[in-house]
């Protein structure tokens, strides 16, 4: 499975609630987002995420962020989610998740977690923290993953930012 989304980017709505999912959703699509990620550690997650995928999940890649756990996976495959991304390579959350035919997204660090994460079927990788590395550890490692024909790195620079943990 490929990375399938037209901007190579995850709108993270880290904090919403459920009363402001489906407003912060819409306009995120609006604005051309076709990924969305709402983090595990937000308010009654349990509630937005299903709502979300329920109005938006033709229109958009709907998911859950700083999973960590395959029963998380379990929960979130039911409620309609194909998108996970988490803050580390967990290869168990990861096979899970493409089990389910989920698009995983893991957090990685060095080269070796990078492929590892590869190796147990992740589609995409975000470099986490990012404000430890720059811009210097996604080329190298692109460079390498593309030369495996895999190709999959994304940047994701929202270390740093208030909040930002997974």
């Amino acid at each position: 499975m490929q990375w399938q989304t037209n901007l190579p980017l995850i709108a993270i709505l880290r904090g919403i609630t459920p009363d402001e999912a489906l407003a912060h959703v819409g306009a995120v699509i609006d604005a051309g987002f076709d990924a969305v990620e709402i983090p595990l550690n937000s308010p009654q997650w349990e509630k937005s995420i299903p709502q979300v995928v329920d109005a938006y999940g033709e229109q958009a890649l709907i998911g859950a962020g700083t999973v960590l756990q395959p029963e998380q996976v379990d929960r979130l495959a039911a409620m309609g989610c194909r998108l996970i991304v988490t803050p580390n390579i967990q290869p168990e959350v990861i096979r899970r998740a493409v089990g389910y035919g989920m698009t995983v997204c893991p957090g990685c660090a060095t080269a070796s977690e990078a492929f590892s994460a590869l190796d147990a079927g992740a589609q995409a990788l975000k470099i986490f923290p990012s404000s430890a590395f720059g811009p210097g550890l996604h080329q190298s490692v692109e460079s390498r993953a593309s030369a495996r024909g895999s190709g999959l790195c994304r940047w994701r620079r929202d270390a740093g930012k208030p909040g930002a943990v997974d």
